[in-house]
């Protein structure tokens, strides 16, 4: 019978509008728990990690297919600036004196194609550098542009591999860091892909070294160092010099909107401020993730991650 047995199309049409209430209801719910799951994709942090310090280290397209790291920092180039010829590191992994370093090229892309950006780290613990004037930060810039990023050289270290961006892991020296990373942040406007700035400065705030070139506000990615620097460390069971240490970095610098907390691999990487990875998933993950600018973990670095397996201990968790 046409619209139920024993009931007419009067006492029926209710019941359809009434199920279709439930429906978009239902659809709604559905719409809701659809976006939260996506928000919560889009606010999941993501790992960088620092190579090439270790020629026992995996490959740098190991390191990318590992699938756990969003951003590889390669370090360092450690001599450059003030009439130096710049002088590429990458420890045991190639040598750039003879143009071994080339061979990277492929691997670059390889990590690019995975979405993952690569970086060259300027500076580190040990090396000679310094920038003399405004001018000089500006050959600087030109040298990484021609050597490094979209420009062209006849003598690029790591091939035509055009590299993501720059990381500033200054520890020596304070001045004219302001005048590079404006004049690197401006190498973007010569055309092709942006170029990404990235920082690595020590927890005490403000830095010693990078203080005014952080205040320019042009940096995308800041990657703080708590570790080798015991009053903003995490110490036996108590957060709380980290996170106030972090909540004044992530409210102090200007414009930039993604902070992550570097920590050693290994307590083998550093003199103190070892985190082990269950501590930090519990003690200390939950407490600066409620920071909108936390964007995840820097590890120190990749040969000490390989001992460890730390990356794999807590991607979940980022």
């Amino acid at each position: 019978m046409l619209f139920g047995q024993g009931r007419s199309t009067a006492q029926f049409i209710p019941s359809i509008m009434e199920m279709n209430k439930v429906n978009l209801r239902a659809a709604a719910i559905a719409l809701i728990l659809a976006t939260c799951t996506i928000w919560r994709a889009s606010a999941a942090g993501s790992i960088a990690i620092y190579w090439g310090q270790n020629g026992g280290e995996a490959s740098l397209t190991q390191t990318c297919a590992a699938g756990n790291f969003k951003y590889v920092i390669l370090a360092f180039l450690p001599v450059f600036g003030n009439g130096r010829t710049p002088q590429l590191n990458l420890a045991g992994h190639c040598d750039p004196s003879s143009g071994g370093c080339k061979s990277l090229s492929g691997e670059i892309k390889s990590c690019q194609q995975r979405n993952i950006k690569v970086l060259l780290s300027l500076g580190g613990g040990a090396g000679s550098y310094s920038i003399a004037s405004a001018q000089d930060a500006q050959n600087v810039a030109n040298y990484l542009w021609n050597n490094f990023l979209g420009g062209s050289s006849s003598s690029r270290p790591l091939g035509d591999a055009v590299l993501d961006g720059i990381d500033f892991d200054i520890e020596a020296t304070t001045a004219h860091w302001d005048d590079l990373a404006k004049a690197v942040s401006a190498l973007s406007s010569r055309g092709g892909k942006k170029v990404f700035l990235s920082a690595t400065p020590q927890c005490p705030y403000p830095d010693a070294s990078m203080g005014n070139a952080l205040q320019t506000g042009l940096f995308d990615y800041v990657w703080i160092q708590f570790y080798n620097n015991p009053p903003c460390e995490y110490g036996k069971g108590d957060a709380s010099n980290l996170v106030s240490s972090w909540n004044k970095w992530t409210t102090s610098i200007p414009k930039t909107t993604s902070f992550f907390l570097g920590v050693p691999a290994s307590s083998a990487g550093a003199s103190s401020g070892f985190i082990a990875p269950a501590t930090l998933k519990t003690n200390v993950l939950p407490q600066i993730k409620k920071s909108s600018k936390y964007a995840g973990v820097m590890l120190w670095f990749k040969f000490y991650d390989e001992q460890t397996q730390y990356s794999s201990s807590i991607k979940d968790s980022v």
